[in-house]
């Protein structure tokens, strides 16, 4: 049996639409797709939870990063000087591990200026505890570039012995790309000074 041109003709038409309607249904479903996972996104961001301590489920809220800069600005300042400046034999390379990561080249120049002049060997010969006891932040907030001045406290104990110091550090921070664990709060310190050291008197 013989199909005409015109029937052949006929079934490319049908094969056609058929071809054109799977395409246009296919880009369809895709484009449904990609808004659901965008809309259970967007949901899911604004409807998260966690279980505290009690294990309670309690509803988080996902607030812009930008809405409470000054708070981890703050966090981080004060984190940073905890781990630069309270030492221990014990904990000395886990922390300055960890806040290399928290700082630029001048945070490094500065590590590898007290290493040069023996400082940590020193901290290690006699078995010094460098206790930070406070840290008290005040931040600029004026776009990217947040510049910083720092006010920490900390004690020195050599056996019974125990000194108050007060030192004064500046720099800026800035933001950079959050880095889980090591960098949470996404930013960088950066042009690190320690402006003074004093000692402080027993009354203080």
């Amino acid at each position: 049996m013989k199909f005409s041109y015109q029937n052949i003709h006929s079934l490319f038409k049908i094969n056609r639409l058929i071809v054109l309607s799977v395409v246009i249904m296919a880009f369809a479903s895709s484009g449904f797709s990609g808004w659901m996972a965008y809309h259970i996104h967007k949901e899911s961001l604004q409807n998260a939870f966690a279980i505290d301590n009690n294990g309670n489920v309690q509803p988080l809220l996902w607030e812009d990063k930008t809405y409470r800069l000054d708070v981890e600005a703050l966090s981080h300042l004060e984190r940073f000087h905890e781990l630069f400046y309270g030492l221990d034999a014990a904990i000395l390379e886990e922390h300055l591990e960890k806040v290399l990561w928290w700082g630029d080249s001048s945070v490094d120049e500065l590590y590898k200026q007290k290493k040069s002049e023996g400082f940590y060997n020193r901290l290690l010969q006699y078995s010094l505890i460098q206790k930070v006891i406070e840290v008290d932040s005040k931040i600029e907030l004026q776009g990217d570039v947040i510049p910083f001045s720092t006010r920490t406290r900390f004690e020195v104990r050599r056996g019974e012995i125990t000194d108050t110091y007060e030192l004064i550090t500046t720099g800026k921070l800035v933001q950079v790309e959050r880095n889980f664990p090591h960098n949470p709060h996404g930013l960088l310190v950066t042009e690190f000074f320690e402006k003074s050291l004093k000692k402080l008197n027993d009354e203080n």
